[in-house]
């Protein structure tokens, strides 16, 4: 795939200001799609939309589903347009933070919001809403999934009675009509997810910004995914838990590495034939994505080439195995069924001389972290000089890095690092954000994606995410006044020094001559 030259901004949705404690796909995100045109930025990268969870610390990584939506991200101004919802309710919302989320607060209030929005639709849904459900042949089974998770309690589905977790057609059968109510709710969240994020990307595409999703390559256990096809993932046939679970050994986030939890596909080395429905499973979740997004970032793209395998009963991923991966006949079969692959591989981490060779076979860009690039080795490939194609994307740093600010300051980062970040750089270090944002925008990768926070030149305390952590991660947001013009101006003056205005931004430049 080949990425024309460009830049974006990485921020996940629930980051976003706004009203209601939570970002959304409402008002606050239409201003950032403005903040992101004005400032020439031609892409809005954001991570995992799915439904959370507060069990996995609401990592969105660990969703409930593989397809569906977070109902956090619901625009409730949207509903009350609709007379879904009371104006009266939205006047006087909580005093919510607008730099840190509590989702436990958000959800607490949000919830009758949603019910009562769900009361008036379901009187009238009308026949968009059957056909919606009809279309999305995964909503069936994640309405009833969350359905039966609120009968029983937030314990996994593997500790639901023994009928229900081994999906009897009879038991199934019942509880959809005992749970129908309920049912018809998820669905109906799913619905307005849906109609306001296809409003959203016509807003952004109309102002020449694509978008950028992110596909997690697990999916966790607890979820609709592996209730509906126990038969793709390693599980145990008496309990229905994990044999064996994903993660990474050891590396720079981690010294006992990261142990992820979810369980890990049943590939069928060198069988083809006996992969083909996984296979398809796959392609209908790109495909899904990509009905939603312009471009994909699949995260751990090296479990394709070889995965880490950890026993379950492990507390750590120290004890770990590499196991072959599927390989290029997995990619092959996606593009029998989808044709080209606008994919972002994201090969970090401890990448062999096989997985840079599959990337590179299938012709996908990978990344470039420059928070990486400076260990004293001249040689090392997050360096911009040693950037060998521009079919790569380049960032400053990723959500489970600090940002770079807070990268710089670290008591742990050597000076000796810091020394030659400020020679590689030309500078002091005082406006170190800003330098490798610069340095970004002025290598030859095809796309520079920044995270908002490098943009503002934030600190650790708006870090999004500390891997091998469960608390105080994927809470920061960033208030409306930050996203003003002279912060965009600005970013606008960088893209278009470094060449990386699109036709669209160009186009509208000439325009208002």
């Amino acid at each position: 795939m080949e990425l024309p030259r460009g830049s974006g901004v990485l921020l996940h949705v629930s980051s976003l200001p706004g009203p209601f404690g939570s970002g959304d796909l409402g008002g606050g995100a239409r201003d950032f799609v403005d903040f992101l045109a004005a400032g020439g930025q031609g892409c809005w990268q954001v991570l995992p939309l799915g439904p959370t969870c507060d069990f996995f610390a609401d990592s969105p990584y660990m969703s409930f589903s593989a397809f569906a939506g977070n109902p956090l991200f619901i625009d409730l101004a949207d509903l009350a347009e609709l007379g879904l919802v009371s104006y009266r309710r939205l006047a006087t919302p909580p005093e919510f933070s607008e730099y840190l989320l509590d989702y436990q607060a958000v959800e607490a209030w949000r919830g009758p919001v949603l019910a009562e929005a769900w009361q008036a639709f379901s009187a009238s849904p009308g026949p968009e809403f059957s056909e919606f459900r009809a279309a999305m042949d995964w909503l069936d089974d994640y309405a009833l999934f969350m359905a039966l998770r609120e009968r029983y309690g937030a314990s996994s589905w593997a500790a639901w009675p023994r009928e229900l977790a081994a999906r009897v057609p009879a038991a199934l059968k019942r509880a959809r009509a005992e749970l129908a109510d309920r049912v018809g709710f998820h669905g109906f969240l799913q619905f307005q997810f849906y109609r306001q994020w296809q409003a959203l990307r016509r807003y952004a595409g109309e102002r020449g910004v694509r978008l950028i999703g992110d596909l997690p390559i697990y999916v966790g256990h607890d979820s609709a995914d592996v209730w509906s096809n126990p038969g793709f993932f390693r599980l145990r046939s008496d309990d229905f838990l994990p044999s064996h679970v994903a993660g990474v050994p050891p590396d720079y986030f981690s010294v006992t590495g990261q142990r992820w939890g979810n369980p890990l596909y049943r590939w069928q080395s060198g069988k083809d034939e006996a992969n083909r429905p996984l296979y398809h499973w796959w392609a209908e979740r790109l495909r899904h994505l990509l009905r939603l997004t312009d471009l994909c970032r699949i995260d751990h793209f090296r479990g394709f080439e070889s995965y880490w395998e950890i026993e379950a009963g492990e507390e750590t991923a120290e004890n770990g195995r590499w196991v072959k991966g599927p390989g290029e006949p997995f990619f092959a079969a996606l593009r029998r069924e989808l044709g080209d692959l606008p994919i972002i591989a994201e090969d970090l981490g401890i990448i062999t001389p096989e997985v840079t060779e599959l990337r590179r076979r299938l012709g996908l860009p990978g990344m470039k972290v420059l928070q990486f690039a400076f260990d004293f080795d001249p040689h090392n490939s997050h360096l911009p000089h040693n950037y060998d194609s521009v079919a790569s994307v380049v960032y400053t740093g990723t959500h489970d890095n600090n940002t770079t600010l807070g990268w710089f300051m670290d008591r742990e980062l050597p000076e000796e690092v810091r020394e030659q970040v400020r020679r590689y750089t030309g500078s002091d270090g005082r406006a170190i954000s800003r330098d490798l944002v610069r340095f970004a925008l002025a290598s030859v990768a095809a796309l520079a994606v920044i995270p908002l926070q490098d943009v503002l030149g934030f600190g650790a305390d708006c870090r999004m995410n500390t891997p091998g952590t469960s608390a105080g991660n994927w809470r920061w947001r960033c208030a409306r006044r930050f996203l003003n013009d002279e912060t965009a101006r600005w970013l606008r003056q960088e893209t278009v020094f470094y060449n990386r205005l699109n036709d669209h931004h160009q186009n509208s430049q000439r325009d208002s001559r």
